[in-house]
Formats: structure tokens, sequence, C-alpha cells
């Protein structure tokens, strides 16, 4: 008998969850320098990049059915796949004790209780959304995700409503910089979305929908950010929420926020580790990365991620266009080796180049030329390999300049 798909319905309700994020809201403050009408293009053209590139990655794993690692096997064979499961499972362990200690912190602004009772009390309620499990979270979500959203429409009135303009323009952040800023939490969920996307029972729609939505609650938590900067001159979500008398309601949404998002870094840990390790059971290793990222969130200092983002993207986008390269354009299937050495040593030039476009200032940020130029650089390289291969130069010449006879 086959197990039912999650809907539409309730792979946009998981990705309105990840979208209402504290680090979302915490990121749009750094917008402020830029102004609000310059701030808001910068979120909206970034997220738009981000997002795009979140929906292929998502239809790849909701064709195959297979998840986020299991897919990165089919570009770089099922050893070389191990690299990149070994740098998701690190980055899913640090945005899991980012986003507990973001949440503690503001969550101790409003009752302090000291922030590691906070953590403590976060990282449970994350355990018990992962041994709930992602299918049986329908009902629980929508009634957590229709309180945010209120939630979250009252802390922007809030924010409108009672602040004053001040302003903030400076030179502080380049206007390449702010949108790299916001292409970058999207991109750090490609190594995730398939994860998702390979349960749905129309993979290419929940693709669609998941990359829409979180687009669309991402943009807005950035926004609310960086206008909580401007209007208020405040960037502590907590303290405006305390100065609007928003006590517990606000704790909820700093709970609930941090929960429902970290769930899914924590859940897509316990997924990844699978794909190195096979006897691995997902679930449970999830919790021990919740464990993992909640002793560190009470142990280390996590205020500023910006490195962190920027790190994330030079490791995934030259993955992810490699990856588009090989299922869209040259429709190969490398799973079956070992290694992909070819896909490797191009994926090190497009992580290379990423280090080296951010020190250069450009209007779209360094993401998508990034991809361009890996995913350019991919198609060329293989069909050059896979015509001195067949000793078949006049072949791939008839590929790159079409001979009309």
């Amino acid at each position: 008998m086959n197990k039912k798909g999650t809907s539409l319905f309730e792979n946009g309700l998981i990705w309105f969850g990840a979208g209402v994020s504290l680090a979302e809201i915490l990121t749009g403050t750094y917008f402020a320098p830029l102004g609000f009408q310059k701030g808001i293009w910068a979120i909206i053209i970034g997220h738009i990049i981000g997002c795009l590139m979140l929906f292929f990655a998502g239809l790849i794993g909701g064709k195959v059915r297979k998840s986020s690692m299991e897919t990165v096997k089919q570009s770089f064979g099922s050893k070389g796949g191990l690299l990149f499961s070994v740098l998701n499972v690190l980055q899913l362990v640090g945005w899991t004790a980012i986003m507990i200690y973001d949440g503690a912190i503001s969550a101790t602004s409003i009752f302090n209780t000291g922030r590691w009772v906070w953590c403590l009390v976060i990282g449970a309620l994350i355990v018990l959304w992962i041994l709930i499990g992602i299918k049986n979270l329908g009902k629980v979500n929508t009634v957590a995700m229709s309180a945010l959203f209120i939630l979250t429409i009252i802390l922007c009135f809030v924010i409108f409503n009672d602040g004053t303009f001040t302003s903030t323009i400076s030179d502080e952040m380049t206007f390449g910089a702010a949108v790299e800023l916001s292409v970058a939490m999207p991109l750090s969920w490609l190594p995730l979305i398939s994860d998702y996307t390979r349960e749905a029972e129309k993979p290419v729609k929940a693709t669609a929908v998941s990359a829409i939505t979180y687009g669309i609650i991402s943009c807005w938590m950035y926004v609310i950010g960086m206008s909580a900067a401007i209007f208020t001159g405040e960037s502590d979500i907590a303290q405006i929420m305390i100065k609007a008398g928003l006590g517990i309601a606000g704790l909820l949404i700093i709970i609930f926020s941090t929960v429902t998002t970290t769930f899914l870094d924590a859940y897509s840990a316990g997924i990844s580790a699978e794909s190195i390790f096979s006897k691995l059971k997902g679930k449970y290793m999830a919790v021990a990365v919740t464990v993992i990222g909640t002793i560190g969130a009470i142990i280390f200092p996590m205020d500023d991620i910006t490195d962190f983002l920027y790190l994330i993207g030079s490791v995934f986008a030259p993955m992810i266009a490699i990856q588009i390269a090989d299922f869209f354009i040259l429709k190969e299937d490398r799973s079956n080796k070992q290694v992909s050495i070819v896909n490797l040593l191009v994926w090190v030039v497009g992580f290379v180049v990423y280090r080296l476009l951010m020190q250069v200032d450009i209007i779209v940020g360094n993401t998508l030329p990034d991809m361009l130029i890996t995913l350019i650089l991919c198609v060329v390289v293989n069909l050059i390999v896979k015509a001195v291969k067949k000793k078949n130069w006049f072949h791939f010449i008839t590929i790159i300049y079409p001979l009309d006879f």
C-alpha cells in the first residue's frame, strides 16, 4: 500500500514556518543603512534569485523522489556526494545552535530567567517536533502557524504605526552586499528542500508552493527587521515587543518561530546523516543534532552570522549550479560512479570564484554570477571530457558551433 504524500497545504505550512524566523528578522536589521526604498529592492531582488535556485533544487529531489543529499550524489558520485553531506550536517548543526541562541536571547529579554533556561526549553520543544514527525505535524503546524501569522501582523502594526522614521542611510553597506545577504538565506535552504519535496503528492507544484511561500514570508521578515531599525531605531525585536506590551504574545512569536524553523534544520541534518551512514536512523540523529546545538547555544556567543551566511553561499551556490547543469542540461546521473572528479574540480573553481567575487561590489550580488560561471564551466568541461573519451573532437565542435552543411 502506497503511503500518502504531503499535500500542497502541508508543504506551504512547512515553508511558512521556515520563513517566520528571528534569523531573518535580525538579518533584515542590517539593511537599515540603505534606507527603506533601496533596502526593499535589495531584499526582493535577492529573494527572487535565491528562491529561483531553491525551486530548481527542490524540483530535482521531487522528480527523482530522493533526499537533498541523495540528489547531490547524482552529480558528484556515491562517495563524492558524502563531502557535501558532511558539510551540510556541519552547517545544520551551526544553524540549529544559532537559531536556539537567537531565540533564547530574545526570550530572555522578555522573561529574564537566564539564557540557558530558554535554550533548554526551545531545544526540548524542537525534540518534541522531531518525534511527532513531519507527516503528523499537519494539525500542530496549522495551529502554530495561525498564531504566528496573527502575531507577526500585530508586530508590523506596532512598528509602522507607533514608530517614527529616523534617517539611517550611510555607506556602511553597499547595494550589492545587501542583495547577497538577501540571497544567502534562501540559499542556506538549498541542501534541505528536497528532504520535503520528495514526500509530496505533487512534487512540482509542491516545490513551487514551497519556494514561493518561503520567498514571500522571508521577505516579510527581512522588511520587519529593516523597518524596526529604521522606524524605531531598535534592532532588538524583543525590546520592540516589550515596548508594545506584547509580553506573552511576543514570547510565543519568539519560541514558536524558533521551533518551527530549527525543526527543519535538525530534521534535515538527520536525513543527511543517513546518507553518510545508512545504518543511522535519521530521526534520532536529528535529536542528537538538537542536543549538540542546544549545548553550543548555551556555551558560545553567536551574535553576528554574516560570515557564516557567506560561507554557506560559497559552498552550496556552485554545488547547486553543477546539479542544475547535470540534471536539466546534460541529463547525466553519476550516482553509479564512486567520485566525479570533473565535477568536484568544477565545484572547487566555483568556490574560489565566489570568494573572489566577494571582493567586488556587483549589483546583483555574488551568487548569480558565480552560479552562471560554474554552470557554464560544468557543461563545457563535461562535454570536452565526453568528446575526448570518444576521441571525437568533431562531435564536440559541432555541439558548441553547429555547422550547416
